[in-house]
């Protein structure tokens, strides 16, 4: 016989052990698209404790609807990173095609495969910082600051924390108002028009540090440097989420 109250409490208490275990971690990743996921499952090959933290209830970010809604994903660069987590590329003259929802699924599935965990529906409000460093993030439902309710967040320590939140770089914005940038102009320089060679090329060239213990990749990455957008091609996402996640191995 299924009892309800049975069902209510193995969630509570499964979830209630994985968070619990989780308040002490080695990275945290803001954002679970693509450079967020690769990121993560590299870090969690290397034996760190990672988080992702997504907004969403759905991780992917924007790969899921390929180009214009058509499940279609081009790669002129990192094609590699794909299939390392089993997707099937297909080469098409000089680029390398992939099926949107595939490349998703299994990069979600390849960095929960290497240990990484993901905290879908919540949302990253604020970040802790001592002593002149990022050194946590504040967390709370999506859903309680979706409907405007007053109610006070938590907070997990992380060594270091990613952005990985694409257009809106939401976590760089937090630490450029209350602290400035370790970053040319101190500041956001904000996303430029779309050129997919040069956004391609700038997504892996600005991935990195950008305040002690912050570190940006994707497109967080070109909208903190003021570079151009690129569209439905992800190879420089892709690498960008493989450098990120080898500057803070060498960090910790």
């Amino acid at each position: 016989m299924i009892r309800d109250i049975d069902i209510t409490c193995l969630i509570v208490e499964e979830f209630n052990r994985e968070f619990l275990d989780n308040l002490q971690i080695d990275v945290a990743i803001v954002g679970a698209g693509p450079s967020g996921l690769t990121a993560a499952r590299y870090l969690a090959e290397k034996g760190k404790k990672v988080v992702i933290f997504e907004r969403k209830i759905s991780p992917g970010g924007g790969m899921w609807g390929g180009g214009i809604g058509y499940p279609v994903i081009v790669i002129k660069q990192g094609h590699e990173i794909l299939e390392e987590a089993g997707v099937k590329c297909i080469k098409k003259d000089e680029y390398w095609i992939a099926n949107s929802v595939e490349s998703v699924a299994k990069l979600l599935s390849s960095a929960i495969d290497a240990g990484a965990r993901v905290f879908n529906g919540m949302s990253v409000e604020d970040v802790m910082v001592r002593d002149g460093r990022v050194c946590g993030v504040v967390i709370n439902w999506s859903a309680i600051l979706t409907a405007g309710l007053h109610v006070d967040p938590v907070s997990i320590e992380a060594k270091a924390v990613i952005d990985a939140t694409g257009h809106d770089c939401n976590i760089v914005k937090v630490v450029e108002k209350k602290y400035g940038l370790s970053t040319p102009t101190g500041k956001i320089e904000g996303e430029k028009a779309m050129w997919a060679d040069e956004g391609e090329r700038k997504t892996v060239e600005n991935t990195g540090e950008v305040f002690p213990g912050l570190y940006v990749t994707g497109m967080a990455a070109n909208a903190v440097h003021g570079s151009p957008r690129m569209g439905p091609i992800f190879g420089g996402m892709l690498l960008s989420g493989k450098k990120v996640a080898e500057m803070v191995m060498e960090k910790l």
